[in-house]
C-alpha cells in the first residue's frame, strides 16, 4: 500500500488528494493522512519523559504497513515544515522496536504544493528520508500557484514507484 502523507491541510492536502486519486485510476493500493489529524506534542527529551503519544504509535503502524510514502508539504523558511519533523522524531523515539520500519528501504516521493519554487522543501525532505533509509525517487513533484500538477507527470513518477515497489503493474 502506497501511503500518502500530507504534512498540513489546505494546498498541500489538496496536492496529496490529488495524487492519491491519481494512483486510485492507476489501481494502486493507496491510503491519504493529514500528519495535522495527528495530535503531538513538540518533541522534546522532557515531553517522552512523560510517555510516548497514543498517535505516535499510531503513525508508527500506519508507516509500517506502507510499501512506500509519498510526502506532500509545503516549504517552510527554506526547509522542511516543522509538523513533519516533530512526527519523524516521534516516530523514531516511540520506543518500537520496529520504527526503522517505517522508513528504511520504503521507495519515496518528495512532493510539494510551495508559495515559492519549492525545490528546497523538496531537498531537505529528500535528505531526511534518505537519512532514516528510505529509497528517495529522483523526481520530485513540484506545484505552485503558477505551476499546476501536471496529470501525466505525476502518472509516470507514480507507476515509476509502483514499479519500484514490485506491486501490481499500473496501467
Amino acid at each position: 500500500m502506497h501511503l500518502f502523507i500530507s504534512a498540513t491541510k489546505n494546498n498541500n492536502l489538496e496536492l496529496a488528494k490529488d495524487l492519491y486519486e491519481l494512483a486510485k485510476t492507476l489501481k494502486m493500493p493507496a491510503k491519504l493522512i493529514c500528519l495535522e489529524d495527528f495530535v503531538l506534542p513538540i518533541y522534546t527529551p522532557s515531553a517522552e519523559e512523560g510517555g510516548i503519544p497514543p498517535a505516535a504509535l499510531e503513525l508508527v503502524e500506519i508507516f509500517n504497513e506502507a510499501s512506500s510514502l509519498i510526502l506532500c508539504a509545503p516549504e517552510y523558511n527554506g526547509s522542511t515544515p516543522p509538523i513533519v519533523v516533530n512526527a519523524i522524531a516521534w516516530i523514531s523515539r516511540s520506543g518500537s522496536d520496529d520504527w526503522r520500519g517505517a522508513f528504511n528501504e520504503k521507495p519515496a516521493i518528495v512532493a510539494t504544493h510551495s508559495g515559492g519554487g519549492g525545490l528546497k522543501v523538496t531537498q531537505t525532505m529528500r535528505a531526511q528520508l534518505e537519512h532514516l533509509g528510505a529509497i528517495v525517487l529522483p523526481r520530485p513533484i513540484i506545484t505552485n500557484f503558477q505551476k499546476k500538477l501536471n496529470p501525466d507527470s505525476a502518472s509516470a513518477i507514480l507507476k515509476q514507484l509502483n514499479k519500484y515497489c514490485g506491486l501490481s503493474k499500473a496501467h
